[in-house]
């Protein structure tokens, strides 16, 4: 799938569910309860052992049907990792530029973690797409609006402290998409599906 198409289709659910599953099934078992409820992109965290097998079992079990992407991405070699794993995108709590020159150099959307207006302005000059706002809970929906005041061309994505709660104001604040891990991955597979049309239902809400 190429770059484009990735990035439109997260920016069109306008969620990542990020997972944090201890194996294979576990995290089969909370994609298949977030696509029920709607949403089609996961972000399998290599905080997991096995990440990249994870990865590897999603994209054969899903196909295109699933966006798969890797998370807590530290450094190129992980990326890689990833990507031939078959990680539609990768996520990582800090921006690294050899992981962004990776990226670029096999059109696989980059999103690192920025907290600053100059590592927002650094990640985007080295061609980063989207910027993972984080921790989002240590600034709250308002940074958003804050950012967007000056870089209005910066497409933000937060992660941390996204809520059902707050979903729509950040979603109204600027966010082209948001990233959702306990908030949305825990319980039964029912409470998952519910939660993620939940989701979704405020999301769409928020963008009339």
């Amino acid at each position: 799938m190429n770059k484009y198409n990735v990035l439109k289709r997260i920016e069109d659910i306008g969620i990542v569910a990020v997972v944090r599953a201890e194996n294979e099934e576990k995290a089969k078992y909370i994609a298949y309860a977030c696509m029920e409820g709607g949403i089609d992109a996961i972000e399998v965290t290599f905080t997991v052992p096995g990440a990249h097998r994870v990865i590897e079992a999603l994209v054969e079990e899903f196909g295109d049907t699933l966006l798969v992407g890797a998370g807590t991405v530290l450094d190129s070699e992980t990326a890689r990792a990833a990507i031939l794993a078959g990680a539609n995108y990768i996520v990582s709590p800090a921006f690294d530029l050899n992981t962004a020159k990776l990226c670029n150099r096999y059109q696989i959307p980059y999103m690192p973690g920025c907290s600053t207006p100059t590592e927002i302005i650094t990640a985007m000059e080295a061609g980063v797409d989207v910027i993972k706002v984080f921790p989002g809970d240590a600034f709250g929906p308002s940074f958003i609006k804050a950012i967007k005041g000056p870089l209005p061309q910066a497409n933000l994505m937060p992660t941390g402290g996204v809520s059902l709660d707050n979903v729509d104001q950040w979603i109204r604040n600027g966010c082209i998409a948001v990233g959702a891990g306990s908030a949305l991955t825990k319980g039964s597979k029912e409470d998952i599906t519910k939660t993620a049309r939940q989701f979704v239902a405020k999301i769409k809400e928020a963008r009339k």
